[in-house]
């Protein structure tokens, strides 16, 4: 038996190592036509190539007899790759005659990010720190887009002393906060102005796939190929109102972060021992309790600032507690049959979402648990 199993072992490890060849053949593909996609200044994410192209494969693969989840699921994460690696090749320039690009706060993370991407497109790159206040006006001196990425609360007296800017400069800003950059960058700038969200991090491989939010403010005509600069580096855009923006995130972000937050101070207080929680968690819960960790592995400052940005936010949690108070009575009450009324309703407001969302989570949990290991 023993015999038998190693000849097929060494079978298996052959057809791995062919894997292997047949990947490293697929991403230098990827390479020549991340450099064609360059030269001709077409988007790294296709999303009908990739639809039809997993649609063909999933068919082949039936037709053979293997999973078709499994050959989309390899190639979803071959194409994660591959996003990555024709990022390398650069992009193409949509607006060669644009001055520079003067990122303030570009020694930050998010704000790296973008004066990489904006170099990887062939922009003139200047970053303006904190510490080159005293240069300022030699660095902003004939720019032609101003991209604003400080901490939340520092945001408006920045843009407060960008007041001397070039009546054609493009004044934008990343904060997860809208209406008030906006206004403030209306009133400082008399020039085109837009309010930017990008709804990541700036630890993403890449930008494809990538949301980034917009919310128009002045001279709509004068950025839109800054806009379709971010669609040539993969990006989806999503337009929005200001204060529609502001809500969602209330709810996206700031409620979403304060329960996380309010969590992992109850478990710190309880103090149990983390490898045990780990080792009686299915992967829905590790998952679970690594979102929360994911939180506190992060600046808490950047945390504080969203969630203490607006009365609205505040209001919104109140809320919460409220809610969270009504729920913790029917516990007291013993009343099953109100849990189960109130579980109901819910279900009926989440409607269709709760069956795509089970789906989507089902997936979500396949990937964790391959990722476990127990000894």
């Amino acid at each position: 038996m023993a015999v038998e199993l190693n000849e097929l072992r060494d079978q298996i490890d052959a057809v791995d190592k062919q894997i292997l060849n047949l990947l490293s053949e697929r991403l230098s593909l990827v390479e020549k036509v991340g450099e064609v996609k360059s030269e001709h200044g077409l988007p790294i994410y296709a999303p009908d190539r990739e639809a039809a192209m997993l649609a063909s494969r999933r068919a082949e693969a039936e037709r053979i007899g293997v999973p078709p989840q499994l050959i989309e699921d390899i190639l979803r994460r071959t194409m994660r790759e591959s996003y990555a690696s024709e990022k390398d090749s650069g992009f193409k320039c949509l607006n060669p005659e644009l001055r520079s690009v003067v990122v303030v706060g570009g020694n930050g993370q998010l704000g790296g990010l973008f004066g990489r991407m904006f170099a990887l497109s062939g922009y003139q790159v200047k970053v303006l720190g904190s510490q080159d206040w005293d240069r300022a006006d030699e660095i902003l001196e004939g720019a032609g887009l101003v991209v604003v990425t400080v901490p939340i609360h520092l945001t408006q007296g920045v843009i407060e002393k960008l007041g001397q800017l070039p009546d054609d400069c493009i004044l934008c800003d990343l904060t997860s906060i809208k209406s008030k950059p906006l206004n403030a960058m209306l009133e400082a700038h008399s020039g085109p102005v837009v309010g930017l969200h990008p709804m990541f991090g700036p630890d993403v491989a890449s930008l494809a796939k990538q949301v980034i939010v917009y919310c128009n403010g002045r001279g709509e005509e004068s950025y839109q190929w800054l806009l379709e600069q971010f669609s040539i580096w993969g990006a989806s855009l999503c337009e929005i109102d200001a204060a529609e923006h502001d809500h969602g995130m209330t709810l996206i972000q700031a409620l979403r972060h304060f329960t996380s937050f309010a969590y992992g101070l109850h478990l710190s207080k309880e103090n149990p021992n983390i490898d045990k929680l780990l080792q009686l968690s299915s992967p829905i819960y590790r998952l679970e309790l690594a979102m929360v960790g994911r939180l506190f592995g992060q600046d808490p400052n950047l945390y504080g600032d969203i969630i203490l940005s607006s009365q609205e936010n505040i209001d919104m949690i109140k809320r919460f507690h409220t809610c969270f108070g009504d729920a913790l009575r029917i516990l007291e009450g013993q009343d099953k049959q109100a849990f189960v009324e109130s579980f109901n309703q819910v279900s009926h407001w989440f409607g269709e979402y709760s069956q795509q969302f089970m789906n989507e989570s089902q997936n979500l949990l396949k990937q964790a648990n391959d990722a476990i290991h127990r000894g």
